[in-house]
């Protein structure tokens, strides 16, 4: 047996099980290549983000706790898959999908480490926090600022109106009205040169 206790076993399943969130793929293209980037890029990217950007909180969070957030929340894809932004069919089994799904990966860890990361998880899916909230702007611009400047390139492939775009930040101002400015400022640009509708 190469493990020595029950609770390292599980940790290490848990490790290698998350391995496949680098083979989800989502819409959003990475800059340099033509190719989509993965759940695992995605997550790190915005991690990293929180570190950088928590001076535009509206309100004073706890940054590490924002990137734990950030790195798992979107580990419940790897059961449940990417649901694009603009995918309204898609969004009608999301909850339910993802809920599984968490209960599955989560499940693999120890008892104490599966109820702090489902809790993370959950709190993120929820914006029951200043730190979900913040989370969610940053989960939203990144592929914002990407498509911007790859462009418009995935907007243009599944025909993305303003509006759409638009209305992802509806309520994202209360979290970071800087962030949410640079949003909008970016969508009226990338309109005004048409690669949104």
């Amino acid at each position: 047996m190469i493990y020595d206790t029950e609770r390292l076993q599980k940790q290490i399943e848990f490790v290698i099980e998350i391995d496949k969130l680098k083979n989800i793929y989502r819409q959003t293209y990475v800059l340099g290549e033509e190719r989509k980037e993965n759940d695992s890029e995605h997550s790190w990217h915005i991690a990293l983000m929180a570190f950088l950007l928590a001076e535009y909180s509206e309100k004073t969070i706890d940054v590490l706790k924002t990137m734990k957030m950030l790195l798992i929340h979107d580990i419940v894809e790897i059961d449940a898959g990417d649901t694009y932004c603009y995918d309204a069919e898609g969004y009608k089994t999301k909850a339910e999908r993802e809920e599984k799904a968490a209960q599955r990966i989560f499940g693999l860890l120890p008892e104490n480490q599966c109820s702090e990361l489902y809790a993370l998880w959950r709190e993120f899916e929820d914006g029951s926090s200043d730190e979900a909230k913040f989370a969610a702007v940053l989960d939203r611009i990144q592929p914002l600022i990407l498509n911007y400047t790859k462009n418009g390139i995935s907007w243009k492939e599944h025909d993305v109106c303003k509006e759409q775009v638009a209305g992802r930040y509806s309520q994202t101002a209360e979290a970071s009205e800087k962030l949410t400015q640079l949003a909008m400022n970016i969508i009226n640009d990338a309109h005004e040169k048409g690669w949104l509708k």
